[in-house]
């Protein structure tokens, strides 16, 4: 395919343009969190954690972290003025009671009509690790999902229907891929905006469920 795909930080400041003003965001586990770093600096949002924090600022210059301060994930994090820490069951109830306008997350799989597979590859060698995902999913106003286009070996984590245990059902709004922005659309696969030089015809053979032209 001769094209250059979006790089891992390419990806995450697109991301980071769509979250709006005000927004309460959870950034899950893995290559979202990388979104923290990209947000407008003039644009004030709310960073979640589901392990009790609100008020998340960008990574930790190295040598400043702090080991007390870290994400869901276990990674070392800042905490802006005004920020809170709280128990997990009030952050759950944050996620569960409607309370957090996006969430971004990443997936092994999404399928046409936006169900997710995060947690589980159903491989007998495989630890899940299902954490908040599903109340993310299932509570959060909007759902991105950010992640690459193909697996390692080349087959498409976009499909017609997944074929890992599910996390949420039509829960996916719009996906972030090295190579497309795509929107869950009650038609299908909307195709947004594709990574310089990539044709539609060249998106489509690498993805696993129809694909719509963008308006």
């Amino acid at each position: 395919m001769s094209t250059n795909r979006y790089t891992r930080d390419q990806m995450a400041a697109r991301v980071a343009q769509d979250i709006q003003e005000g927004a309460y965001v959870n950034l899950g586990i893995g290559l979202p969190t990388k979104v923290a770093n990209y947000l407008p600096t003039d644009r004030e949002v709310f960073l979640h954690s589901e392990n009790g924090l609100l008020g998340m600022g960008p990574a930790p210059v190295p040598g400043q972290e702090d080991d007390d301060l870290i994400n869901a994930g276990k990674q070392p994090v800042t905490l802006l003025t005004g920020g809170a820490y709280f128990h997990h069951a009030d952050s759950f109830a944050m996620m569960r009671g409607g309370h957090l306008d996006v969430c971004v997350l990443g997936a092994f799989q999404v399928s046409a009509k936006g169900d997710l597979a995060n947690w589980h590859t159903g491989a007998p060698d495989a630890i899940p690790a299902v954490g908040g995902a599903m109340d993310l999913a299932l509570g959060a106003k909007q759902v991105f999902v950010m992640m690459e286009h193909q697996t390692k070996t080349g087959e498409s984590k976009i499909v017609a229907e997944c074929t890992y245990p599910l996390t949420g059902v039509a829960c996916v709004n719009r996906i972030y891929t090295d190579m497309a922005v795509l929107d869950v659309t009650s038609d299908g696969l909307a195709v947004r905006e594709m990574a310089p030089g990539l044709t539609f015809e060249e998106l489509q053979a690498a993805t696993g469920a129809p694909l719509l032209k963008g308006q």
